[in-house]
């Protein structure tokens, strides 16, 4: 039976605003995996063979995953605020868990269109669900323990690249699993394999900042007086980026060097290592993220209103996003002309999605557009429910 509530919880418009943004701008780099013609073939960051405009159509998508993975840790110590710390445990590792389960099973679905799971994927989701599990067990202790987690291992993790390098990369899986995990593949039964794209320790330290971040939402801090720790701490954050990526001895194991020109020589100082998170992605991305937050605060219009709607159901949004876009590269398979024959690719983990396969970056972005506008209604009907309705699985999509 439903339940209606008579008036909707109190959000922070300009967290919901900056994660909405975010989750745009996060469909653009999936539509260019599926759909762009050198997907598959090349790599959008590797200045040998990039133009400008890829590079920056993937460069900014690179702003997603961490954004929302710092903002899931922010949403958690507001959640604190009208939750024991029991209860905030309790619903974490439930939650957690239960992200793990939708990774391995709806999104693999969604990624592979193969109903046989040969191949898992251990991505975002996973990573967020994870570190989810981990804060739920660290909130019992103390916001200082948390706070202490997580910048030992934002500052400290690319330590591990030395002995990294050392190993050619060949790590194993358990470091792969924690640390490592460039794309690396393993067969967990005959003939399915598990596919690490996030290992979740760096993200976890990541969540815990996000989390700690969560002291200037507290309800006896004012607008102005986080509007200015935000733009300060986001400066900050920025200026030590510039200025460690510039020595250039630290902080991420693919170091800049002077390319062709002015303009390729800033993408290799700005083309950081995501894989895992190195402490100058993580800079590079969070400073500008603070400072959106300062300026998000009580903007108002119909572009914000926009924007707010995907950040207020990003779950349910990033499900349908993905099963969107793949079913519009099936169309796209059989209207190019390809057959059964070509619907499973060597070396390619996307069913229907022929290396062959994809168009221009111009068709890449008015298939953007066209994902974005038919979700809209969607995620605007949903976030409309989750707001008048009490449901208890209403908290975990």
């Amino acid at each position: 039976m439903n339940t209606l509530i008579a008036s909707p919880k109190k959000r922070i418009t300009s967290i919901d605003l900056l994660r909405g943004i975010i989750m745009v701008i996060m469909a653009l780099d999936h539509v260019r995996d599926f759909f762009h013609v050198q997907a598959m073939t090349g790599d959008a960051t590797n200045l040998q063979t990039t133009t400008p405009q890829l590079f920056f159509t993937r460069w900014i998508t690179h702003y997603c995953a961490p954004i929302f993975v710092f903002l899931s840790g922010t949403s958690i110590y507001l959640q604190g605020l009208r939750k024991t710390k029991k209860e905030l445990s309790i619903f974490l590792i439930k939650r957690g868990l239960w992200l793990i389960l939708a990774e391995i099973t709806i999104l693999t679905l969604g990624w592979t269109f193969n109903p046989l799971y040969n191949l898992l994927f251990i991505q975002v989701i996973w990573a967020i669900g994870i570190s989810m599990v981990i804060i739920g067990l660290l909130i019992r202790t103390s916001f200082s323990v948390i706070l202490i987690t997580g910048l030992l291992i934002v500052f400290c993790h690319n330590l591990l690249d030395y002995p990294e390098a050392a190993r050619n990369q060949q790590v194993g899986f358990w470091w792969n699993f924690l640390h490592h995990a460039r794309f690396s593949i393993y067969e967990i039964f005959p003939n399915h394999f598990a596919l690490i794209l996030y290992a979740f320790v760096p993200w976890t330290g990541l969540m815990c900042l996000g989390y700690c971040l969560g002291k200037f939402f507290d309800p006896n801090i004012t607008v102005e007086q986080r509007r200015k720790k935000l733009l300060m701490l986001g400066s900050l954050t920025i200026l030590f980026f510039i200025a460690i990526r510039f020595i250039n001895l630290y902080g991420d194991p693919a170091p800049w060097s002077v390319q062709k020109n002015s303009v390729f020589t800033f993408l290799s100082f700005i083309n950081v290592t995501k894989y895992p998170p190195s402490l100058m992605y993580i800079s590079m991305i969070i400073g500008p993220a603070l400072i959106a937050l300062a300026l998000f605060e009580n903007v108002k219009n119909k572009v914000s209103d926009f924007f707010t709607v995907f950040g207020r159901v990003p779950f349910f949004y990033y499900i349908l996003h993905l099963f969107l876009i793949h079913g519009l590269t099936v169309i796209g398979f059989y209207i190019s002309g390809y057959g059964s024959k070509d619907i499973v690719s060597p070396n390619i983990p996307f069913l229907f999605r022929p290396a062959t396969f994809g168009y221009s970056l111009k068709i890449v972005y008015l298939i953007w557009i066209f994902v974005i506008l038919t979700l809209y209604p969607l995620c605007k009907w949903y976030n409309k429910y989750k707001s008048t309705h009490q449901h208890w699985w209403l908290s975990y999509i």
